[in-house]
């Protein structure tokens, strides 16, 4: 029989579509529930073990799911009808976010690695694998990521749930050069935001399943974008946008547009811009899903995205706002500007955009060819896919 051992960090990602942010520290979790949040991190895990369950029918293992109580993994394995072995007979009693802590997750690793897991999937965001970074120390334990968090700029996750549960399935069924790889732990440095810079800090490694197209990459810094580069997508965006309404996803890239467009927008907040006569001004700064659909109203408006470096995520990382429920109010796919200038596209090196919106008809819709804003006059078509 072959081991894989689940943790779920039940309060990972419920700040993103509340528009909080990440939700490290004990009060972002009691405020994102109280502004309606519901935790995805138990529905995404549940979704990875349904393809890790499916891929490994056909691949013949024999698989046993261990995992802990609860919210922690035993209720996502049982809702996957998956029947776990559960460890940790004296865990906590808590079960319903925002209850949990780190010191939960690093004990649930603990008691997984001591129960022989050949593999331990998480389901959580960057802070999460910080926790598992310190509880694994010298354990050699392969990890990986199921995404759930809000940002996630770690080289330990799959691009998807669903990829999570068939990356597994290939590592632990063996012989399909499946190899491991020292996956980066990042985390976003709040010091450099304080300072107008979207960056991120190395804290170490974790061995993790090497399937380039399915584990993502660790976001890289972004090289400023130029004056001119912001001046020209500016110029594009006012020329399509008229006056009306625009949603201006976070990043360097889409700030450096925003004040292109004479707007002081947020750097790591989805904002609202009124755009009028070629100059733009912030209506609704850092809003959340909510906040998003009472401004587009009966609809529809534009939404505009710069892919994550390094990565290439369009959406479902870091913007999780910008809902399908808000793509679809502002008019799906034909009102969606993507911006990128020429040097950060190429860094991509021809790999296609990714989409996580959680929604699978949101992302096929916009799977395949869309036009990127490069600079004044200047569009490529590049690939996207779920």
């Amino acid at each position: 029989m072959t081991r894989v051992g689940l943790v779920v960090n039940p309060v990972a990602g419920l700040g993103g579509r509340v528009g909080l942010g990440g939700t490290d520290g004990p009060e972002r979790p009691r405020r994102a529930v109280a502004l309606g949040a519901r935790p995805p991190a138990g529905p995404r895990a549940t979704q990875a073990l349904r393809a890790l369950r499916e891929r490994g029918r056909a691949l013949g293992l024999d698989l046993v799911v261990v995992t802990v109580p609860g919210a922690m993994g035993a209720d996502a394995a049982r809702a996957a009808g998956v029947a776990p072995v559960v460890v940790g007979d004296t865990w906590p009693t808590r079960t319903a976010p925002p209850d949990t802590t780190p010191a939960d997750t690093v004990s649930a690793a603990h008691a997984l690695v001591d129960a022989g897991v050949e593999l331990l999937l998480f389901a959580g965001g960057d802070g999460t694998a910080r926790d598992l970074l310190g509880a694994l120390e010298g354990a050699r334990c392969p990890v990986l990521g199921i995404p759930t968090g809000v940002k996630m700029h770690s080289a330990v996750f799959a691009v998807g749930p669903g990829a999570a549960g068939e990356v597994a399935a290939a590592w632990l069924a063996g012989g399909g050069g499946v190899r491991l790889r020292e996956g980066e732990v990042m985390d976003r440095d709040d010091t450099a935001l304080s300072e107008g810079r979207v960056a991120s800090r190395l804290f170490g490694w974790l061995p993790v399943p090497d399937v380039p197209a399915r584990v993502q990459q660790r976001k890289t810094g972004s090289t400023a974008t130029t004056g001119e580069a912001s001046a020209g997508i500016a110029s594009e965006i006012a020329g399509r946008v008229g006056d009306g309404l625009l949603v201006l996803g976070p990043g360097s890239t889409t700030h450096a547009v925003a004040g292109a467009l004479g707007a002081d927008a947020s750097l790591a907040g989805v904002d609202v811009l009124a755009v009028r006569a070629g100059r733009a001004e912030v209506v609704a700064r850092d809003t959340g899903e909510t906040g998003l659909l009472a401004r587009i109203g009966s609809g529809p408006c534009w939404i505009a995205l710069s892919p994550i470096g390094g990565q290439g995520f369009l959406l479902g990382r870091g913007n999780q706002q910008i809902s399908p429920r808000v793509l679809r109010a502002a008019g799906g796919r034909e009102r969606l500007l993507v911006l990128c200038p020429e040097h950060k596209l190429a860094a991509l090196g021809g790999r296609p955009l990714l989409l996580d919106t959680g929604d699978p008809d949101v992302d096929a819709e916009l799977t395949g060819y869309l036009p990127v804003l490069t600079g004044h006059r200047r569009i490529s078509l590049y690939p996207a896919t779920g």
